[in-house]
């Protein structure tokens, strides 16, 4: 069944669209709330519930064009950038409590042979997620805009390992990072299936904070394999963890917000999100 706060997301995921299309024009909240169909009082009540903050300051946090002037100044990357603008704020880095677990290679070679996952459905700011867990970690999560594709997603990446609909304690502390300070969450460990590299990629990916954004050209870098650009945009492509493992915070080194697996506009979303709980 749908919840009232999936509704809600929808309904703030058409209005960013809106304005990632608009932005150019600064829409009013009057011209954004009337593209949704609902009152200017009651869209800037459910998006600053959403969002912490109001939907022009909100604007401002995902506007491409501060994207692009940020990374004017700075070659490197965004995080001195984000200090400077007020948005690192209390954000802690998720290589403080995260720690990835390659599977063995009979693991990974068998499809899972073996592995006995635990999933289910829970709500997130973004739409429904479909999480995943081994007796090790966390090996999949994945924003469920469709219940029975998702899970047909898993049993591909996994098509030998048996299967349980339950909700287990490693996917409830892994879903706190929604809800819950993160210097209060018990450390939180993935079990992951992937390439040498890949696994490089998404262990610097853990060490974006939140609140702040790279580029695939520093990720790159950062594994030193500077020439690895189109590898790593690859390999975070295929990141099988949404938001724990932070693909959302690479952008392009133009300032645009790029690609995402679950929508750009979802991307934008927690970028946002993001940004204005740090700087709350």
């Amino acid at each position: 069944m749908t919840t009232q706060e999936t509704l809600n997301y929808n309904r703030i995921a058409e209005a960013i669209t809106y304005i990632k299309q608009n932005f150019k024009t600064q829409p009013s909240l009057e011209e954004v709330a009337e593209k949704i169909n609902i009152s200017p009082f009651h869209f800037q009540r459910m998006f600053t519930d959403w969002a912490g903050v109001s939907p022009k300051k909100f604007l401002q946090y995902i506007s491409v064009e501060h994207a692009k002037q940020i990374l004017k100044s700075k070659q490197a990357s965004l995080f001195d950038a984000a200090e400077e603008t007020g948005l690192s704020g209390t954000g802690r880095l998720h290589d403080l409590f995260v720690n990835i677990e390659g599977m063995t290679p009979g693991e990974y070679k068998n499809g899972g042979e073996n592995l006995s996952i635990n999933y289910s459905y829970a709500e997130s700011p973004f739409g429904n997620i479909l999480v995943a867990s081994t007796a090790k970690g966390i090996c999949y999560m994945a924003f469920a805009d469709g219940e029975k594709e998702s899970l047909a997603f898993l049993q591909k990446t996994f098509p030998n390992a048996q299967y349980r609909q339950v909700v287990d304690l490693i996917q409830q502390n892994a879903l706190y990072i929604f809800t819950h300070d993160w210097k209060k969450l018990n450390h939180i460990k993935l079990h992951l299936k992937g390439t040498d590299f890949q696994l490089k990629v998404w262990e610097a990916l853990l060490k974006i904070p939140m609140g702040k954004l790279s580029t695939y050209g520093t990720i790159a870098e950062q594994i030193k394999n500077s020439k690895a650009s189109r590898a790593v945009g690859t390999a975070i492509g295929s990141n099988p963890v949404a938001f724990l493992i932070p693909c959302h915070r690479v952008i392009q080194s133009t300032g645009t917000i790029g690609g995402y697996m679950w929508g750009p506009t979802r991307k934008t979303a927690i970028i946002g999100w993001e940004a204005a709980r740090t700087n709350s």
